[in-house]
Formats: C-alpha cells, structure tokens, sequence
C-alpha cells in the first residue's frame, strides 16, 4: 500500500486553515486589554469617590455629585464600564448565534449599551448642572 506523502508533510497552517478566521481576534483581545487597564484605573477611582459622598442625605450626595471631579469620575466609570460589557456581550453573541438572530441580537446589544450610556452621563450631567 502506498502512502500519501503529502498528508505527512502538512504545515500546522495548513492544518488549521479552514478551522475558523483570525481576521478580528486580535483587534478585540487590544480592546478589552485597553478597556481592562482603563477598568483598572476608574473603579479603584470610583469607589473613592463613592466612599467619600456616602453618609449624607439626598441632597448632601446630589450635592457631591454636582462637583466637576466626582462626576467626571462617576461618568467615565459608567461609559468604561458598560462599554466593556458591550464588548464581551458582542463577542459572546459573535460566538453562540449565527445568521440574522446573531446579527439582530448583536444591533440591539449594541444600540442598548449606547443607551445605557448616555442615560448615565445625563443622570450625571444633570446632577452636575
């Protein structure tokens, strides 16, 4: 019996060729390691701020919240944050549903977490003025 010789001289490229795309993996492993380092800076953030305005009344926190420096903080924790999820929700959704479902539930993650976003940075804003 003859054997193939080509199958024994396949490059592990060539193996994995047809296994799937690498086209966009990088992208988002710099996205969520740049979202992650952000995460890293305005939580411990956060919560000081957080730690700071807590105790008061209503209006005491409103108040806190109206300055410029909690309510930058505060604003850019929710927007880095609900980005983050938005991204590890769209790659999720890239992963387990296919065809027109994964592409309407992907356009709907997404007009969702911008939503979430701007309600929080107007529930800051209007704190803040």
């Amino acid at each position: 019996m003859a054997t193939d010789s080509t199958q024994t001289y396949v490059t592990d490229r060539k193996r994995a060729t047809g296994l799937g795309s690498g086209r966009a993996g990088t992208q988002h492993h710099w996205q969520m390691m740049v979202s992650s380092m952000l995460l890293g800076i305005v939580i411990p953030a956060f919560l000081i701020t957080f730690a700071l305005g807590l105790g008061g009344t209503y209006d005491d926190a409103v108040a806190f919240y109206g300055k410029p420096i909690p309510a930058i903080i505060l604003a850019l924790s929710w927007v880095v944050i609900v980005r983050h999820m938005m991204n590890e929700a769209l790659e999720a959704i890239e992963d387990y549903v296919h065809g027109v479902a994964g592409k309407l539930t992907q356009v709907a993650t997404t007009a969702f977490s911008y939503t979430l976003m701007a309600v929080g940075v107007f529930a800051v804003a209007r704190m803040a003025i």
